[in-house]
């Protein structure tokens, strides 16, 4: 991947004030509202593990609350034993609550760029499975033509060697996940998973967004 990091800052200063770009799928969208005029504003992620994607976005200047859990699937309620085997249909995701006057959707797209490898089917690293899936759940219009755009805009300038498989839903019913999945990193940060996986990726994640963090991260 050609200098990834630098690439991805410039093509989305570049294009967030451009027009977006449609793309046809199968997905019905036609039920998402014109515009989520909710404030706070929700966006929905799915990039591998939740542990990691909460750890990061939780760093952002904007970012109110993070809350790690499933969806995407058709098992109602589903517990984490049962997600993991993969046959609930559901992802491993994050909703992410902010302040779109403080940090704006475009941003946090390119956050979730930068927090993973959108490239990757149906895995992260050593997590593999359909419910460690690249995912996007949007919830509005607007973020759907935004999330369209910039995938096309990232493949098209060949930001990654593969193109990106990140799927693109409207959001549906998001389950919590259990309690102790709640903030995972800052309780258990000295496990073995947290030291060698997490760390590493939030300390180049806050490298890159050193600008755009809460005070005193």
């Amino acid at each position: 991947m050609k200098n990834l990091y630098i690439i991805l800052v410039a093509l989305f200063v570049f294009t967030s004030c451009q027009g977006q770009e449609k793309q046809s799928k199968k997905t019905d969208f036609s039920k998402l509202p014109a515009k989520n005029m909710a404030n706070p504003d929700t966006a929905t992620f799915a990039a591998g593990c939740f542990w990691c994607t909460e750890a990061q976005f939780k760093e952002l200047k904007g970012v109110q609350q993070v809350v790690s859990g499933y969806t995407g699937g058709w098992v109602a309620n589903p517990s984490y034993a049962q997600v993991c085997t993969g046959n609930t249909g559901h992802a491993e995701a994050t909703n992410i609550i902010f302040d779109p006057n403080v940090i704006s959707y475009d941003k946090l797209l390119e956050a979730f760029f930068v927090a993973h490898d959108p490239t990757q089917l149906n895995r992260q690293g050593n997590d593999v499975g359909t419910q460690y899936r690249s995912a996007i759940f949007v919830h509005s219009k607007e973020q759907l033509d935004k999330v369209q755009f910039y995938i096309a805009a990232l493949n098209k300038e060949k930001v990654y060697n593969e193109p990106i498989v990140t799927e693109v839903m409207p959001a549906v019913v998001f389950y919590p996940a259990e309690s102790y999945h709640q903030d995972y990193y800052r309780l258990n940060g000295k496990e073995p998973y947290c030291q060698l996986v997490i760390k590493p990726k939030l300390e180049k994640f806050k490298r890159i967004f050193s600008k755009v963090l809460k005070e005193g991260e």
